[in-house]
């Protein structure tokens, strides 16, 4: 993808990263907490949402804070993430990626947000701050 007119917000909560086992219930209310992902697989649920709920989960990976890439996006588009995670790469911020019908969401370490929003402004991505 070659100069991208890519338009990003960050997300104003912190989120954390869980892993539930693949049988495991879907919390009562949880999608009631905000921004809320969830991929179950034959291996494993993932449930993204704010750092302020709790879950029973086996692991946890808090502090995370997302960007999303204004969207609608089309189905068609090709890159874009490609072309995120480079730059974030090059900058030595780890991503964890989520794509829904319309956009898609990247979500950084919140320790290195400053570093990852630095990095994407510089290669011509907007980023908007709460």
């Amino acid at each position: 993808m070659s100069n991208p007119r890519l338009h990003l917000d960050v997300l104003p909560e912190t989120l954390s990263i869980h892993r539930l086992s693949p049988d495991a219930t879907i919390p009562s209310g949880l999608l009631d907490q905000g921004f809320v992902a969830m991929v179950r697989t034959a291996d494993e649920l993932s449930i993204v949402c704010p750092a302020t709920t709790a879950l029973d989960s086996d692991d946890v990976a808090g502090d995370w804070r997302g960007l999303k890439v204004r969207g609608p996006l089309d189905l068609a588009l090709t890159g874009i993430l490609a072309y995120l995670s480079r730059i974030l790469a090059e900058a030595g911020v780890t991503l964890f990626a989520i794509s829904t019908f319309d956009t898609d969401y990247v979500l950084v370490p919140a320790a290195k947000l400053a570093i990852a929003i630095d990095a994407l402004r510089t290669n011509g991505v907007a980023v908007k701050t709460p």
